[in-house]
Order: C-alpha cells, then structure tokens, then sequence
C-alpha cells in the first residue's frame, strides 16, 4: 500500500468562502475601514459591519447551523463581496499557511466562482477580464505561500445554478485558457434549479469536457441535487451521498467509471441532513463494498471550524469509519487529486 504524502492530507473539496477563517475576515475589514474609510473596501462593507456591529455575532452568523443547504448558502453571499481582487493575497497566504503549519496539508484544491467576486457594477465586456484578474491574484498569493510552506495549490472555477448558461459556459471557457492555474471546473449553488435547468448543466458539462477540462460536480447532496445525466460525464462527485443512500444502480455505475466521492461530514450536520456522524456509517460502507472511493473534505472548514485531520477523527470516533478505512480515504484523496505531483510526493514522504 503506498503511502500518499506520508501522513498529510489532501483536501480536495474547500470552497475559498468558507475557507477564510471569520476571525481574519474581520481583522482585514476592520484594517481597511481604519486606514483607508473613504476606499472602496470600506464603503461596500459599510453594511455590513452596521448589521452586525461586533466580531461575536459576525462569527456566530457564519459558524452557525442550519436547517436547510439554501440557508447554508446564505453565510457565502455575505463574504463572497469580501474576497475582492484588493483582499485576495492577504486571505490566500493565511490559508495556506494554517494549511501546512496547523494541519498537515500537502496539497488544496481551492474551489470559488470568479464572478462572484468582481464588483456587482461591472460592464459586461469587461466581466471576463476582472474574473481572469481574480483567479490570476489567487495563484500569485498561492505562489507566495509556496516559497515559505510545503503545500501545493490549484484552483477550481465553479459554474452556479443560479447563472446564466452564458456565463457559466465563460466560466468555463475561463478555467480552460488558463490550465496554470485551473485544474478543473465544478458545478455550485443551491439545489432548487437542478430539475428545471437539467439539460443547461448537461450541456455545460458537454461544454467543459469539450474543451479537455476535468470536472466535479456538486450532486445528490440532497434529494433535490439529483442529475443523473451528469454523473457520466464528472470525474469526481461533490459529495453524492444520496447515490450511497438511496441509489444503488448508480453507485454501481460509478464504481464501474472509477469516480470517487467528494464527502464532507461536517456540512451534512450544519445543514440538517444528518444528526450525527454516525449517520454516515452506511454511506461509507456501501461505497467500500462496491470498490468506490471517497475522499473526505471539509466544504468550509472556516465555517465549521473543523479543520481536516479533526474530520477524519471525527468519523473514527463516531463510528463511522474503522481506523484502516480512514487511511483508505486519505490515500485516496491522492490518488484523485487533479493535479498532485507524484514528486511532491516522494519527497514528502
């Protein structure tokens, strides 16, 4: 059995809203707003610093939890505005090197969408350029991180259910002309347009596959995340639980493509979809009596402040994973990473 990165971890599932912890969300505001209160910066956060007024209720409104994914969602539209181009080298060196120092992470897949992250005013001839300055900011602050901590860095651009197919097929197009810094596209946001949209997603998939990208997708967290159409055509599978729990033909399928779950055991209780860890016992032991991998993630460690070895502890204390299984999973985290270095590897180990 290889041992991937010896015992350090690869994340492959962390969307860079709920990746920055809330603690340096609000220094960072609170820093601009002092030096510069007539910047851009300082006006658009000028809401929301009068809604919330103190740090205690500005974390408690982003760790809290949740009866439903919509409601979840709701923490990302209050940050997304804060990650701009001006903020971006501060938040990414920060998280990488937490990432490194604090949890043994050798390697990040960072997940966003760049449109939300330029101004709201911008023109549209000019949306495609701000999004390429977006992702070209988030690899340099990641090549900063990376000449002082061991940690590779890449970037996947994500589609959202709520934009249109226009858009989403730049975003796309955006991830594919720039392969330094993108390894992949997703497909985020919330579940309700799934059914109605089905066959704009299956036609953005098509697209992206086209262009040669490799894909995830965010599908069948819940019952109404559910595409069958697309699972043929993703390389891996943002979190796919409801395929372990109620879907065994597909299971079957995808066991027989070789994909791998993208499962992150902390979301499903802060959205209300499990009570407990345990809970997630069948979904692991289903997939392993197939041959399907799962890698585990943490969706927003920031929000959840559950950092990625603590997920892994988790699971073992509760039950819902034998220690050996554990270890299976982190090695497969490797192993379907879109763009882990088998020399970073050897020399990690």
């Amino acid at each position: 059995m290889s041992d991937a990165a010896g015992y350090r971890y690869a994340e492959l599932h962390l969307h860079l809203g709920g990746a920055i912890l809330p603690r340096v969300l609000w220094s960072y505001l609170q820093r601009e707003r002092m030096e510069d209160p007539e910047g851009t910066f300082a006006r658009e956060s000028q809401g929301l610093v009068e809604e919330f007024g103190e740090y205690a209720l500005f974390e408690k409104f982003l760790t809290r939890d949740c009866s439903s994914l919509a409601e979840y969602l709701e923490a990302h539209k209050r940050v997304e505005p804060l990650q701009t181009v001006e903020s971006l080298p501060y938040y990414v060196y920060r998280l990488l090197r937490g990432a490194a120092v604090f949890e043994n992470i050798a390697y990040i897949e960072l997940r966003y969408n760049p449109f939300f992250r330029i101004p709201r005013d911008t023109p549209p001839n000019l949306v495609r350029a701000r999004m390429e300055e977006v992702v070209s900011t988030v690899g340099a602050a990641a090549r900063n991180a990376q000449r002082r901590f061991p940690i590779e860095l890449t970037q996947i651009l994500c589609m959202d259910s709520r934009l249109p197919n226009e858009l989403n097929r730049e975003i796309a197009d955006l991830a594919a002309d720039m392969p330094n810094e993108v390894c992949a596209v997703d497909l985020a946001g919330p579940n309700e347009p799934y059914e109605a949209r089905r066959k704009d997603f299956v036609s953005a998939f098509e697209y992206a596959k086209g262009r040669g990208l490799k894909t995830t997708a965010h599908l069948y967290e819940t019952p109404q995340g559910c595409i069958p159409e697309i699972l043929p055509l993703v390389d891996r599978i943002g979190h796919g639980i409801q395929i372990a729990l109620a879907h065994r033909s597909l299971l079957v399928a995808i066991a027989g493509r070789g994909q791998c779950l993208e499962v992150c055991p902390t979301t499903y209780l802060r959205t209300g979809t499990f009570k407990s860890y345990a809970e997630l016992h069948p979904v692991f032991e289903r997939c392993f009596d197939l041959g399907v991998d799962v890698a585990i993630c943490t969706d927003n460690m920031a929000f959840h402040d559950v950092r990625l070895p603590r997920e892994h502890e988790l699971l073992l204390l509760n039950r819902a994973l034998s220690f050996a299984d554990m270890e299976r999973c982190r090695q497969a985290a490797f192993r379907h990473a879109f763009r882990w270095n088998p020399a970073g590897e050897k020399a990690a180990t």
